[in-house]
């Protein structure tokens, strides 16, 4: 299936990867978030991703802060893609603002065991499974690595916020849920209950991550509704969660979906999109054939020619790796000759014998990343630094050695180019040459048709010399 798992570049360090969301640094010192198809259940990721899953919640996010703008300012610069958003860099404030309309989830299980009392909002008894509440009400909770409900007076005073600014984001959440309520009324989708996440950015609180969208909320059919509400069923990931509850087996769930649970969990998502926004996900569009060069029904090519569009990455990357401080200058000799070819060069510091246990970091990054690449290894004497980069990554390895000498150049050409099996390393003497071996392994299109352009000039120019030689 078509899906988008995992995001790497060499060009965007990583802030943060959670169960869905990947965070990397913009070149603008802004956020990038990729919302990948990953599927959480049951507090874990499970192995099969869902098709089309980012781009519903990403598309959700986007539309509902473009309607919900006039309330509160939110952290959105501009949608890059289907997948990803560029958004400011706020200070996040550790409180996630539950509002809840209805009893249910882990509310009701706890009312069921007697509790009455929740963030400080006290409840009556009588209530029966999935009632609704006279007003919606909201249950804070601190974003930890286990959230705990807590009142509005205790994050004053273990100083998670101020109360004025508790204050502040109380009234714009009740006034967000309301805007979504009266929204997906009108299309026959009750907003049950869900969470916000504010930020500060210059000391103004905007509205953060995601809202309104399957993965925050919880979404049930109006009509369903009206006929049980005990019975109503989510209309999002509760389909895979009873999936998996009915497939559980010595304890365990199953870590994997069927291909037919997958393709009706996207069905599922796809339908929410359409049935909130009124228009098919643009990216979904799976029954027309491909484009030739379009990328548009594969997710990583797609996401790469729009990152690239936008002036984030590069198309293509080289990690220049040297096995000691020592060997700069003969990498800036090979960095040189990137210039003018508008591909990423980077360099990068890591010895097999002395720190190898770095290359398996590095090469996490290298064997995932969206776009394609080409380490060059500079190592000399005993060079296991390019046997150790080969082995370990599925992008070209090309060692070029430095040297002070004729003699140390055998030397270190001894220890380069005889390699075990499995460790495809190439060895490239002149910095020029490695330069221009690695632009030819990146097989990019514009750099071919490059490439040939610069293989035609010099055909002229030694033409051009033998014309000027033969005459004299």
């Amino acid at each position: 299936m078509n899906t988008l798992t995992h995001f790497a570049s060499p060009q965007l360090p990583l802030l943060h990867r959670g169960k869905v969301r990947d965070s990397l640094r913009a070149p603008s010192g802004d956020r990038l978030i990729i919302v990948t198809d990953r599927l959480s259940a049951f507090d874990s990721v499970l192995e099969t991703a869902i098709p089309h899953k980012g781009a519903v919640l990403n598309g959700l996010a986007n539309f509902w802060f473009e309607k919900t703008a006039h309330i509160i300012p939110n952290h959105v610069i501009k949608l890059v893609d289907a997948n990803a958003m560029l958004v400011k860099e706020a200070q996040p404030i550790k409180v996630e603002m539950i509002v809840r309309n209805y009893i249910t989830g882990s509310m009701l299980r706890g009312y069921q065991k007697g509790q009455r009392t929740f963030s400080g909002v006290t409840v009556p008894d009588g209530l029966t499974k999935h009632q609704q509440f006279p007003e919606p009400i909201v249950t804070p909770t601190t974003k930890e690595e286990s959230d705990r409900e807590i009142t509005p007076e205790n994050l004053v005073s273990e100083g998670w916020v101020t109360k004025e600014l508790y204050d502040q984001m109380a009234v714009k959440s009740q006034m967000l849920f309301a805007v979504g309520s009266r929204l997906l009324a009108e299309k026959g989708i009750i907003l049950v209950d869900t969470k916000y996440e504010f930020g500060l950015l210059n000391g103004q609180l905007i509205l953060i991550d995601e809202m309104h969208t399957p993965d925050s909320s919880r979404f049930w059919s109006a009509e369903d509704y009206a006929k049980n509400p005990e019975t109503v069923e989510q209309m999002d990931k509760e389909y895979v969660r009873q999936w998996l509850i009915a497939n559980k087996k010595d304890g365990e769930y199953p870590r994997a979906l069927t291909p037919e649970v997958a393709t009706e969990a996207s069905r599922r998502y796809l339908d929410i999109y359409e049935r909130i926004t009124g228009e098919a996900l643009p990216t979904a569009e799976t029954a027309a054939a491909d484009a030739p060069g379009s990328g548009r029904h594969d997710a990583r090519a797609r996401l790469l020619a729009n990152l690239v569009q936008a002036g984030l990455v590069k198309d293509a990357w080289v990690n220049i790796v040297m096995g000691s401080p020592a060997d700069k200058e003969h990498c800036e000799k090979i960095r040189q000759q990137f210039e003018g070819y508008d591909v990423f060069t980077q360099l990068r510091v890591t010895s097999a014998h002395k720190n190898g246990e770095a290359i398996a970091g590095m090469a996490d990054i290298w064997n995932n990343s969206l776009e394609p690449g080409v380490i060059i290894a500079v190592a000399g004497l005993s060079n296991g630094l390019g046997g150790a980069l080969a082995a370990n990554v599925n992008v070209p390895v090309i060692s070029c050695p430095p040297y002070k000498d004729y003699a140390e150049l055998a030397m270190n050409l001894n220890s380069s180019v005889i390699m075990p099996s499995g460790t495809p390393n190439l060895t490239v003497v002149r910095p020029d040459n490695a330069a221009q071996a690695a632009l030819r392994a990146l097989n990019i299109p514009r750099l071919r048709e490059r490439l040939s352009k610069d293989i035609l000039a010099t055909k002229a120019k030694l033409k051009a010399a033998d014309e000027e030689f033969r005459v004299l």
